[in-house]
């Protein structure tokens, strides 16, 4: 894993088979982020086997081949999709791209594994939407910053448990590191990679859908800017935003792109969930100035303070549920209602976003 590089951020954990060799197969199309690593990780250790790779880069292919020296090398799309074999299509094509491949791949018989930000547009959500109804395929998001963190699994599972009681209120933190030397040029391009509401901030909605038990929610304000990269004035380096979900439960996350030089990785994610018998707070990646290692919960209730330091401990089961659920076509890794609705969210949370201008310097 690169901690310092949160596109290169690809996690790792315990093997947990679900099925055999062959059992499940799958492909990899569309390398231009590199968290198809971090879904074909969750994939395998799941059981899945990886069986095809395309990418028009030779130089992504190369790198691909490099981690996982199996693979075959696919001459195009249609290759794979044609492959009856194949079950499912993993990819983390450039985000303005991606509703194309999905539906493309759905119309073949083939579910649906993509990165965030799934959609940058609501008519593509509505023609995905379309797509799933008709071909009934699954049209599944990574939504890491939940999924393939450890101690926000823990999270999920001690709510549920009733650890402190009915969720009120989600907030979220999501900072990056911008590293903008080494980011491709459709990040820069708002067309493209969709603003930063729709993009990083879909993460956040996402845990707040889930960790409250809401099904819907409205945007009630939102907010974005570039403070501190002209060089760069399509790129949102800061974004926040408040929700009230159907059930009364509140959110509010910020998301950005300046983290610090100093800090031992990627971003410092931080949430921060009140209920009615008690709070948790999930110290993702980094435990400040204490501990460089990530998956820190701390839980207070009528029990009293318990830390948990959760590496390692955990695990990460979306990757075997969504197996057996696209194998069973069941729902148990995610709902597809779910995925579209964290999707709409952060697509509606963009579009009415107050853009704040930074205000000059004076002396």
């Amino acid at each position: 894993m690169n901690k310092q590089n949160g596109m290169s951020y690809a996690p790792k954990g315990k093997p947990n088979k679900v099925v055999n060799k062959d059992e499940f197969r799958f492909s990899a199309i569309g390398l231009d982020h590199g968290h198809i690593y971090g879904m074909c990780n969750g994939l395998l250790e799941a059981g899945a086997t990886l069986v095809s790779v395309y990418d028009p880069d030779p130089k992504k292919v190369a790198a691909f081949v490099g981690t996982y020296p199996n693979v075959q090398v696919a001459a195009s799309v249609a290759d794979i999709l044609s492959d009856e074999t194949i079950a499912l299509v993993a990819a983390a094509a450039i985000p303005s791209e991606r509703a194309a491949l999905g539906i493309q791949v759905m119309e073949s018989g083939k579910d649906y594994f993509t990165d965030k930000t799934p959609f940058t547009s609501l008519e593509q959500l509505e023609q995905a939407k379309a797509t799933v109804e008709r071909t009934k395929q699954k049209y599944m998001v990574y939504y890491s910053e939940r999924l393939h963190v450890e101690s926000a699994v823990f999270a999920g599972d001690l709510i549920q448990q009733g650890a402190i009681g009915r969720v009120l209120q989600v907030t979220g933190f999501g900072p990056h590191r911008l590293n903008a030397p080494s980011r491709p040029k459709w990040f820069f391009e708002k067309e493209k990679y969709g603003g930063i509401l729709c993009d990083i901030g879909s993460h956040q909605i996402e845990q707040f859908l889930y960790f409250s038990g809401a099904r819907d929610a409205t945007v009630l304000h939102s907010k974005v800017a570039n403070y501190a990269n002209p060089d760069y004035p399509e790129l949102e380096d800061y974004g926040d935003a408040t929700l009230v979900g159907d059930n009364g439960a509140t959110h509010f996350f910020k998301v950005d792109w300046h983290t610090p030089d100093g800090l031992s990785t990627w971003g410092d994610g931080r949430t921060f969930i009140t209920g009615t018998e008690g709070t948790i707070e999930l110290r993702k990646y980094v435990d400040v100035a204490r501990d460089n290692g990530g998956d820190h919960l701390y839980l207070v209730n009528k029990d009293g303070e318990q830390h948990f330091a959760l590496s390692g401990k955990v695990g990460f089961p979306f990757f075997g549920e969504l197996i057996l659920d696209c194998l069973n076509r069941t729902e148990h890794a995610m709902t597809q209602a779910h995925a579209f609705k964290a999707a709409e969210l952060c697509l509606r949370a963009q579009a009415q976003a107050e853009r704040m201008m930074p205000s000059e310097q004076t002396t």
